[in-house]
């Protein structure tokens, strides 16, 4: 995962963690806040954009091998150059690599390769990425199970809500639809903490209605606000 320096401040967290408190002082839920800027750097997409354009290199010079071998002997001044095989091959090799390399060079500028991304897997890694930092941070470390997370990945515009098993024995997954609905029209104008809030919100009045507060509030997970 690559870190980065979000643009939060002591009042941002100070907004959350309030937030936190106040929702979990009418419920028996215990409420995690995560915000990461990005959920995976994609090295792998990274690699496979540079593999495609290395073998549509070689593909083009398989498909029209007069064209190029006349293009080749212009640049190295061998007009009606004939071709062995070898000399051929070790071309084509080298042109597959330096596309390669290319590829992979220019997707060192984060903001393409994020865009080259495509959604499915970005919504896929931000989901794999939640559901980890749910076991680590609030599965099963509440008396009832009562921990919920509520994840936002920054650099894929996408968030995650994740609830322990009593929750979900009582809320459907659709349920928090609003709650993601709420925190997205605030990061549409790049306010994060009052994105964080407006989810949090939105969960306080599911969980008081399902697990309201039955007794002396013991706060088991951490209200402040986690960046990773």
């Amino acid at each position: 995962m690559m870190n980065h320096t979000l643009p939060l401040t002591e009042r941002n967290h100070q907004l959350v963690s309030d937030a936190v408190a106040a929702a979990e002082a009418h419920s028996s839920g215990e409420i995690v806040t995560i915000v990461t800027d990005s959920s995976d750097d994609y090295g792998d997409v990274r690699l496979a954009w540079s593999a495609v354009a290395s073998f549509m290199a070689l593909g083009a010079i398989a498909m029209f091998p007069a064209f190029w071998t006349a293009r080749f002997g212009a640049v190295l001044g061998r007009w009606n150059h004939e071709w062995d095989a070898p000399t051929a091959f070790a071309l084509a090799a080298l042109v597959a690599t330096l596309k390669f390399a290319a590829v992979w060079l220019i997707q060192s500028w984060r903001p393409l390769r994020l865009w080259l991304v495509p959604p499915p897997v970005k919504t896929r890694r931000v989901h794999e990425q939640a559901i980890a930092a749910f076991r680590i941070g609030a599965e099963r470390r509440t008396h009832g199970r009562t921990g919920i997370l509520i994840y936002l990945s920054l650099a894929e515009r996408r968030a995650e809500i994740v609830a322990d098993a009593a929750i979900n024995a009582l809320v459907d997954e659709s349920v928090w639809g609003e709650a993601m609905l709420a925190m997205l029209a605030h990061l549409r104008s790049g306010r994060i903490a009052d994105a964080m809030v407006a989810a949090i919100d939105q969960v306080a009045a599911v969980l008081a209605t399902h697990l309201p507060q039955d007794g002396p509030d013991t706060n088991e997970l951490p209200d402040r606000l986690i960046e990773i």
